[in-house]
């Protein structure tokens, strides 16, 4: 069985950075596509980043585009995703989620992807 555990979420001040990790364990490492998604109180579950199983193709929303960062180590079997200069509205539960099957050319939606960790809270303090 494929778990994902995130780890990296904390209280982080306005304009600091913060870098989240999520290690799968029970799969395949290599043969998937990874995201982070986030969810804000009362907000649905929003697209931020992604990366094909081969690391070549990424992607991101509009609201973190250049200022943070996905990436994977196959070997660790392990997805980052570096946000900087964080705002306030990046607080939420961040959330990282693996695919079986490639991406597309649009950004991802929640419902490609088979497999979700627990989450990982970050907030902003101003």
């Amino acid at each position: 069985q494929v778990q994902l555990v995130e780890s990296g979420g904390g209280l982080v001040p306005a304009g600091d950075s913060a870098r989240l990790s999520c290690v799968v364990s029970g799969g395949i490492f290599m043969t998937y596509a990874m995201a982070w998604f986030r969810q804000a109180p009362g907000k649905e579950r929003e697209f931020v980043a992604a990366i094909s199983w081969s690391g070549q193709t990424t992607y991101y929303d509009d609201s973190v585009k250049g200022r943070s960062a996905i990436s994977r180590d196959n070997g660790k079997a392990t997805v980052y995703l570096q946000i900087n200069t964080l705002r306030r509205e990046d607080t939420a539960v961040y959330f990282c989620a693996a695919a079986t099957k490639n991406l597309g050319v649009e950004l991802p939606k929640t419902e490609e992807f088979d497999v979700w960790g627990q989450g990982t809270q970050v907030t902003v303090s101003s």
